[in-house]
């Protein structure tokens, strides 16, 4: 019972994460910057908005974006957010359905249970996955903005990328853990049974020999 509710925890929390990790690539909010202070920018009308797939300016009534198509222009650390928080979002998607497969409540004919907890294992493991590829890209990407744009604040897609990453981090933690150890008590329950088995099987022969040996005494 216990280990069906961390498996459930840990699916949500899971989800959770990787949706977060979705929205955060979905969305264009990463980094506001500006020259002065955000304040001064907004009464200036100079407040700009950065993100991996394009730059915007936000000025009162008016929201403006240039997309970002020049892919071989662009500098590292921009392509390489893509390419890990794309890989993150499309990772996240078998992994919720090999973990959604796994859960107690759901049976895929005779299946034993140790597949079960095998799938489940891989599944968190594709999870922690997505949580490295949105960590090094949330962590990545402002660092790169600062150096090459200077003074700058967080966006609410960052935000949602960290608590994405923090998700999927503690989903497939729980997940891997609580399987791996079903998985070893459930091994050394098996061997147990085996051993009691083969020593329950090795007794009889001996009921010969006693009656044996009371027959030459008598």
């Amino acid at each position: 019972m216990a280990n069906s509710c961390l498996q459930l925890s840990g699916f949500l929390i899971s989800c959770l994460g990787w949706l977060g990790i979705v929205v955060a690539t979905a969305t264009n909010d990463w980094v506001n910057m500006c020259k002065y202070g955000l304040n001064t920018c907004k009464k200036m009308d100079e407040l700009g908005v950065k993100g991996p797939w394009a730059d915007c300016v936000i000025s009162t009534g008016l929201y403006h974006c240039v997309y970002l198509t020049q892919i071989l222009d662009l500098p590292a650390y921009i392509q390489t957010t893509r390419a890990l928080m794309i890989t993150g979002s499309v990772l996240g998607l078998p992994a919720v359905g090999m973990i959604l497969m796994s859960m107690p409540c759901i049976s895929l004919g005779n299946e034993p249970q140790n597949s079960k907890n095998k799938r489940t294992i891989l599944g968190g493991v594709l999870i922690l996955i997505v949580a490295l590829c949105g960590t090094v890209s949330t962590v990545w990407f402002p660092i790169g903005a600062y150096q090459e744009h200077g003074l700058m604040s967080f966006g609410f897609s960052l935000y949602t990328g960290w608590m994405g990453a923090i998700f999927s981090l503690l989903g497939g933690s729980i997940l891997t853990c609580c399987s791996s150890e079903s998985s070893s008590s459930r091994s050394y329950q098996e061997n147990n049974r085996f051993y009691y088995s083969k020593q329950g099987a090795g007794n009889p022969p001996a009921a010969p020999a006693a009656n044996h040996a009371k027959s030459a005494h008598v």
